[in-house]
């Protein structure tokens, strides 16, 4: 951690005036964290900046949340499941570290808690990142794999830069929806980005997938709907990948003056009618041909989610789910099983899934956490036993 320096105790904790170069993983301050954003069955909250890469290989910030358990660590320390948390947008009052119950985002990163809550009381040690721009400098850069791999991994390092003596090497990233993808993506770069983890498994539920599929086809729809709120957060991620996209030239006139709330709004924000909610599908793009549109929709392919993993894999899903669509699940799956081989990649099919307390937002997309939770806390603990022979080494 940077010495002599005093940790901010307000917002500007975010925003470091300092060198950010260094190693990836390295903490720059770190300070208790209460409130809505606190985890309850944790013994520790700890909010944390750490040094990371964009995918460009700038030096840049990024924050998140360690969270300990209350029973005392196993030899060779607490395992670790890295939190890839859902959309909740691009303006940085959104990111799950800096929530508070008047947040529009509020919501959405409540309901992960009964979840993560569940793995601390197992004994696992939690962390959750914000992902890049979200809370700190810089526009998220939504669905972009390699930056949100960096951020999973990386609040892995910090943590054990934190507590050396109580996490262990042992790692699994578990992720929904945009963090479903995230996760995969995390499982990717995990053997190069950090050798230092011994990554046990990786657990998607409704991973995002096949995201240029679906804008493809809506723009060709001549009525609006909030889903397109996810246009403008697709946008994002891909001017992150390749800057040469030019807003300007990719959106029609109209697109483009409500582009700006992507900085500001959250999600739920920006699907209503005033916003992106209010565009007609052929409203999005500038349909004439331009090298925006094209870069666009490569940078959207990029996103897509079927890589090579070493680690063991679970999918799950909602067969009725209207945000992650089944059947685009169905398709990764199988894409994942070609590439990493059935043995390596599970599949959970939920035909119905818990009620949630707001069937509109959150429904089947988000009971699908609560359905699935039995099952995946399963695997994760067998994930984490240490085979014959096999023995777990002291943390360091």
């Amino acid at each position: 951690m940077t010495s002599s320096v005093t940790v901010p105790d307000d917002d500007t904790f975010y925003h470091p005036r300092i060198p950010l170069e260094g190693e990836h993983g390295e903490v720059i301050w770190s300070r208790p964290l209460t409130g809505p954003a606190a985890l309850a069955s944790a013994r520790v909250n700890q909010l944390v900046l750490h040094r990371s890469r964009d995918v460009h290989g700038k030096a840049i910030a990024v924050s998140g949340i360690v969270a300990l358990p209350r029973k005392a660590p196993p030899e060779g320390g607490y395992p670790i499941v890295s939190w890839a948390h859902g959309t909740v947008g691009c303006a940085d009052t959104c990111a799950p570290s800096r929530d508070t119950i008047t947040s529009p985002a509020h919501p959405f990163n409540a309901y992960p808690h009964r979840l993560l809550n569940t793995f601390l009381d197992r004994g696992w040690a939690v962390v959750m990142t914000d992902y890049e721009g979200l809370g700190t400098d810089g526009l998220h850069p939504y669905l972009l794999g390699e930056s949100e791999a960096h951020g999973i991994l990386d609040i892995a390092r910090a943590a054990r830069r934190l507590y050396p003596a109580e996490l262990s090497k042992k790692l699994a990233i578990v992720g929904h929806s945009q963090g479903g993808q995230a996760a995969l993506f995390g499982g990717h770069h995990a053997p190069l980005w950090t050798p230092e983890l011994d990554l046990r498994g990786v657990a998607a539920m409704a991973p995002a997938a096949g995201v240029h599929l679906l804008v493809a086809a809506g723009t060709t729809l001549n009525y609006a709907q909030p889903g397109f709120a996810f246009t403008a957060l697709f946008l994002a991620g891909a001017i992150a990948g390749n800057p040469n996209i030019k807003p300007e030239e990719l959106l029609t006139v109209k697109a483009n003056g409500v582009w700006p709330h992507i900085h500001e709004r959250a999600r739920i924000e920006l699907a209503k009618e005033d916003s992106w909610g209010g565009l007609k599908g052929t409203e999005q793009l500038n349909p004439s041909p331009n090298p925006s549109r094209k870069a666009f929709f490569d940078q959207l392919e990029l996103m897509n989610p079927a890589l090579r993993i070493l680690a063991p894999v679970r999918i799950s899903q909602g067969a009725k789910d209207p945000r992650i669509r089944a059947d685009f699940t169905r398709t990764l799956h199988h894409q994942l099983a070609a590439l990493n081989g059935p043995a390596n990649v599970t599949y959970k099919e939920h035909e119905e899934v818990a009620a949630t307390h707001d069937p509109v937002e959150l429904g089947f997309h988000f009971g699908l956490m609560d359905t699935d939770l039995p099952s995946l806390t399963t695997w994760l603990e067998e994930r984490f036993i240490d085979m014959p022979g096999e023995q777990t080494p002291a943390p360091r």
